[in-house]
C-alpha cells in the first residue's frame, strides 16, 4: 500500500521522517548509522531546522525508503 503525504516545508518534512523512522522502530542514532550522516543531522533534520544539505536529507529519505516527489503548485491533477 502506498501512502502519499505533502511536505511543504521543513517542519513537515522532520514530522514526516520522524513518523516512518518511529514507524520502523529505529533510533535516532540507527537511523543515522545505516544512513551514513551524523547523529547531530538527523536530531535537526526531524526538528525541521532549515538546511542547505539536501543531499543528505534525500539519502536520509532512501535509507527509510522514502520516496520523493516534486509537483509543480500550478499542476493540475
Amino acid at each position: 500500500m502506498i501512502h502519499m503525504a505533502t511536505a511543504s516545508d521543513s517542519v513537515a518534512l522532520g514530522q514526516l521522517i520522524r513518523a516512518e523512522r518511529k514507524r520502523q522502530q529505529l533510533t535516532q542514532e540507527q537511523l543515522a548509522d545505516v544512513a551514513g550522516v551524523g547523529i547531530r543531522f538527523v536530531r535537526e533534520l526531524e526538528s525541521g531546522k532549515a538546511s542547505c544539505r539536501v543531499g543528505l536529507a534525500l539519502t536520509v529519505l532512501q535509507t527509510l525508503g522514502l520516496i520523493v516527489s516534486i509537483t509543480s503548485r500550478g499542476a493540475s491533477s
